[in-house]
């Protein structure tokens, strides 16, 4: 299983805001094919997010995630219960958070990821730190090393279930 945070992972952190308050968020294309690419080597992918809008619903939504947790501040008893749910021990997750409301969850999981510009404590509490920034398609990268080592494969041979999945006509929802 693996889960993300989404502000400050996903987005560079950034919101931008009408004069009505409708929050508008960006995302990066590259982690969206992400998404896609680990349902093609069988694992299960969720959010857990502190914060909730209807544009971080909207964009979890086209990605087809397994799992949508917005507005979440306390994270780590939704993760032990979707463990339970999933019949899944939190040896078998991984999580990719940037500040201090994830720093419970990194201290659960079998792998903690964070973006190289996440909070400084969650940087020290992290397993891996990526090279890539929050929303600068770090997800993207980080998924390419996990399946990377997961599994002993080449980045070439990482792509491959995803690519037939596709000349098959098997992938719906493929969102970049």
């Amino acid at each position: 299983m693996v889960l993300l945070d989404v502000d400050g992972v996903m987005t560079d952190g950034t919101i931008f805001m009408s004069g009505e308050g409708e929050i508008i968020k960006a995302f990066n294309v590259k982690d969206g094919l992400a998404i896609e690419l680990l349902r093609a080597h069988g694992f299960i992918t969720g959010v857990i997010s502190g914060k909730a809008s209807p544009a971080l619903t909207k964009r979890c939504e086209q990605l087809g995630f397994d799992i949508i947790i917005t507005g979440c501040k306390n994270k780590l008893p939704k993760l032990i219960e979707l463990g339970k749910l999933y019949g899944i021990s939190s040896m078998q997750m991984a999580f990719c958070g940037d500040d201090i409301l994830d720093i419970p969850v990194f201290q659960h999981v079998r792998l903690s990821v964070a973006p190289s510009d996440a909070h400084q404590l969650a940087l020290d509490s992290a397993d891996w730190v990526m090279d890539t920034k929050g929303g600068r398609g770090m997800v993207r990268d980080f998924v390419d090393l996990l399946i990377m080592n997961n599994k002993k494969l080449e980045l070439k041979q990482v792509y491959e279930p995803l690519l037939f999945k596709i000349q098959q006509n098997e992938v719906k929802r493929i969102e970049q």
